[in-house]
């Protein structure tokens, strides 16, 4: 006896497909999100199709459709790509985590190149070259810090420990071990499971776990521990529970290229970090100038900063708490001879930040992102005052379809 049709959701749009009716198609790309890209018939209909590749020709049951393109779900892959690989970890597909195992390592460095060059011609409308990514020294095992989630017990019994599941708001997946966390994240997620399950009843809500490493293989499960962590010659001190970088076997040279930009090879006299944060490339790239001076909102992150100088005993450094209607105010250093690093959170950088740094009006801007989509639409503010001399990818994600990038900037 045939199944009955799937019953569409409440808002469901059935222009241009019925609810989970199965096309086939070719995926020409992929998409910033990760999901392989087709054009179906001849208006050729943009649909976006998860853990599909370019090259492929699939089968897929869509599942929405808005008013310029349709999501489906990848049901058959009827001509594999070359570059298709059989994903290490179990729960790929079903995790969110993770959108690239499947894609050989080599072809997800070439499309987050291709992915930067789109970016910049479209929403910058720029043409410049991109140099590759920097791949990441580890494929796998290469996060130190996850956050795994468990909700609410029920009756005596926490459910999954792990993160949620592909495409979903709040369902979590059971995981007992993550592919891209390191062997100690691992080994202690292992036994922190076993202890939340056996003190469920303790919990009167759901809970997020913290588990972080530092150095010595040693794992911090506590947000406000002090984690370390090294990098090349120095040592950062920081709470547990906040930012810093998660892969650390790509960060020596992720912050050398940093440092190397912004000094122009020694032309550059001084440098703001201006979102300097722990003092990351401040103190990583005090080296290369006369001083250094980072600025930073949060008070918690500048006595980090502080802390870390003075443990790796850095005299150039100086390290202030920014006004963000006037970050630039302490600044005594010349424009002329002054390089910006900026480094802002996923959001990008606030327009009055940006008109703040054109007033300032240093010779180099070295702005690094974990969005290029936002590095972009900051860009348009920049352009005009400032020309790119670089842009760099580095790959401090992979399998996933993030990545770093790092644009240089120098003043018209």
């Amino acid at each position: 006896m045939p199944l009955a049709p799937a019953k569409p959701p409440r808002k469901f749009n059935p222009d241009p497909f019925p609810y989970h009716e199965e096309i086939e198609l070719e995926i020409d790309s992929l998409g910033n999100l990760g999901q392989g890209i087709g054009r179906f018939g001849e208006d050729r209909w943009v649909v976006f199709v998860r853990y599909a590749l370019p090259g492929e020709r699939i089968r897929a049951r869509v599942y929405r459709n808005t008013s310029s393109y349709s999501e489906a779900d990848l049901v058959e892959v009827i001509t594999p790509s070359a570059d298709r690989v059989e994903p290490r970890c179990k729960h790929f597909g079903d995790c969110g985590g993770c959108q690239y195992q499947n894609y050989r390592y080599e072809a997800q460095l070439d499309w987050k190149k291709q992915q930067v060059s789109e970016l910049l011609e479209h929403m910058a409308g720029v043409s410049h070259t991109v140099e590759a990514v920097i791949p990441s020294p580890l494929k796998y095992g290469y996060r130190s810090k996850i956050t795994p989630h468990f909700q609410k017990p029920r009756d005596g019994k926490i459910g999954p420990i792990g993160f949620l599941r592909q495409g979903r708001r709040q369902q979590l997946l059971d995981v007992e071990s993550c592919a891209i966390a390191s062997s100690p994240l691992n080994r202690e997620l292992s036994q922190l499971r076993l202890t939340v399950h056996r003190n469920a009843r303790n919990y009167r809500k759901g809970a997020t776990l913290l588990l972080r490493e530092s150095v010595d293989s040693e794992v911090c499960t506590d947000p406000t521990e002090m984690c370390e962590q090294d990098v090349g010659p120095i040592r950062f001190s920081f709470h547990a529970g906040e930012f810093f970088q998660n892969n650390p076997g790509i960060l020596q040279s992720f912050v050398l290229h940093v440092a190397k930009e912004a000094s122009a090879n020694g032309a550059v006299r001084h440098l703001v970090d201006a979102y300097c944060g722990a003092g990351l490339f401040s103190l990583s790239s005090s080296g290369q100038f006369e001083s250094c001076l980072g600025i930073e909102i949060s008070e918690s992150s500048i006595d980090w900063a502080r802390r870390n100088q003075e443990q790796n005993e850095i005299e150039n450094c100086r390290f202030i708490q920014g006004d963000a209607a006037n970050i630039f105010a302490e600044v005594s250093t010349h424009p002329d001879e002054t390089a910006v690093i900026i480094d802002p959170p996923r959001k990008g950088s606030s327009e009055a930040f940006l008109h703040q740094l054109i007033d300032f009006n240093p010779i180099r801007v070295v702005y690094v992102s974990c969005n290029p989509s936002t590095q972009m639409r900051d860009l348009n503010e920049l352009l005009g005052r400032y020309k790119i001399s670089k842009v760099q990818p580095f790959d401090l994600f992979p399998q996933t379809r993030h990545l770093e990038c790092v644009i240089t900037l120098e003043r018209c």
